[in-house]
């Protein structure tokens, strides 16, 4: 896209005078296709479309950056607020493969509510000059449009995942792999596994998101074109002038004993295979940041990152920007990292192409937000779920990869295929980890267990 083919827009921003709480701000939402972004008490929700893009293919991050470059200087926007996620921005969710079928897309939504620790403000987009004062869904007539139809408040039925069936496939990929590492050639590859169900067509999705953002309040919890989950692991943070990231690899499940609970921190913080998978991931990540940034720090050694799931090895990197790089240029040179494929990278995606059953679509890909500065937030699509369409597939593409998964996986897109799709919607949830050369199959699995729990616990009935 050129800047004589970018449509033009116009934002307004203004201050709220009361700050919502995160039951009220996610209330904002669609209840069947939730638009949020969301952290502690940071975080923002979008109503209505005035722009969608889609991409594919290994361009994909760099053609949406040079549209958004365009879009944001073409722009008018009005914005007395001058915070992270003020003024114009889209919400983006991209693919995990070059060759995926599900398209990445930006959207920019007709109004977002936002909040910021103590201050809250409402944007409103439009194609069309705008008045100075933008008017809350239900607050006027020109809010009244926003109001969706479908599920009243609240109404849930839910899904119970089957998220530690048997996965026979799974833990053959997982042997293939470590024999794979043994005969040299690649270090690590990390490999998924995907649990499949369904849920009425009318349930309301806010339920599911509150659930998430209540429950995970260190994690950033999403819903961005059907993909909803809440994510531990910064992939990158460009805001007021500085760069960050957080890098996690290395897992172990909680406990529900206290002091065996300290016992698997303890361990996993000495344990020489975890702290060597870490290296790497972070590794990755230093050197596609290199040559975008200046005066890059991280800690010297991981530290135990606790969430209610599991305890991660993790690693926070901080940096300055030095050529002016956006969000979203940031996301393409780091996509995918090592925690997310492997090492090297280009054989890692290699062999996960061959070793996994499915199409990943967007899971490991990227989903977050940026303005029409380049600032933005970024973080790896990790425990979460796509939904589909009603009557469709996956919401990413249309259609169920006829075939695809393994053990649990198959059985249950069998079911799902003979389900009334007019009446239901798919779920496909996903959860994976690092192979190395000493990776126990059954371990691992375990560990796609606990990974799953945080999606099972929130779609659950």
């Amino acid at each position: 896209m050129d800047s004589g083919s970018a449509p033009r827009l116009f934002a307004v921003s203004r201050p709220l005078a009361e700050v919502p709480g995160t039951d009220e701000l996610i209330g904002f939402a669609n209840p069947l296709n939730p638009l949020v972004w969301m952290r502690g008490d940071r975080g923002c929700v979008g109503i209505g479309e005035v722009l969608r893009l889609e991409f594919e293919g290994p361009d994909r991050f760099a053609d949406a950056a040079a549209a958004w470059r365009d879009i944001a200087a073409r722009a008018t926007i009005d914005d007395p607020v001058g915070l992270p996620g003020a003024g114009l921005v889209a919400f983006g969710a991209f693919a995990f493969a070059d060759s995926s079928s599900a398209r990445s897309a930006l959207i920019v939504p007709r109004l977002i509510v936002s909040r910021h620790r103590g201050v809250a403000w409402l944007t409103e987009v439009s194609t069309e000059p705008l008045p100075r004062e933008p008017a809350l869904p239900g607050g006027s007539d020109r809010g009244s449009e926003y109001a969706p139809a479908g599920a009243p408040a609240g109404s849930w039925a839910g899904v119970d995942l089957s998220i530690d069936a048997p996965d026979p496939g799974y833990l053959a990929g997982v042997a293939e792999a470590t024999a794979r590492i043994g005969r040299g050639g690649v270090e690590k590859i990390v490999l998924a596994r995907r649990v499949l169900g369904r849920i009425r067509a009318s349930d309301d999705l806010r339920v599911p998101v509150s659930r998430l953002a209540s429950r995970y309040e260190d994690c950033w919890t999403f819903a961005v074109d059907g993909m909803i989950g809440a994510s531990p692991e910064t992939l990158v943070r460009r805001t007021e002038g500085v760069v960050s990231a957080r890098v996690l690899a290395g897992t172990r499940g909680r406990k529900a004993d206290p002091a065996a609970d300290v016992r698997a921190r303890d361990e996993l913080l000495a344990n020489p295979k975890e702290q060597h998978e870490h290296a790497f991931a972070v590794q990755s990540v230093v050197t596609a940041l290199g040559p975008h940034v200046r005066e890059l720090e991280c800690s010297e050694r991981p530290f135990a990152l606790e969430l209610p799931n599991v305890w991660h090895l993790a690693t926070d990197l901080t940096a300055v920007p030095s050529r002016g790089s956006s969000s979203l240029e940031l996301v393409e040179a780091l996509h995918p990292t090592a925690a997310v494929a492997g090492t090297p990278t280009r054989v890692a995606v290699a062999a996960i192409a061959e070793l996994e059953p499915f199409d990943r679509e967007r899971y490991a890909g990227a989903v977050g937000w940026i303005d029409a500065a380049g600032d933005g937030e970024w973080v790896i699509a990790l425990r979460c779920a796509q939904l589909g369409e009603a009557g469709r597939g996956s919401g990413a593409r249309a259609g169920a990869d006829a075939g695809a998964g393994a053990g649990a996986g198959a059985d249950a897109e069998a079911a799902a295929d003979t389900a009334d799709t007019k009446e239901s919607r798919t779920i496909t949830a996903y959860a994976g980890g690092g192979i190395l050369a000493d990776s126990d199959p059954q371990r691992e699995f375990g560990e796609t267990v606990s990974k799953f729990r945080p999606i099972a616990e929130a779609f659950a009935r």
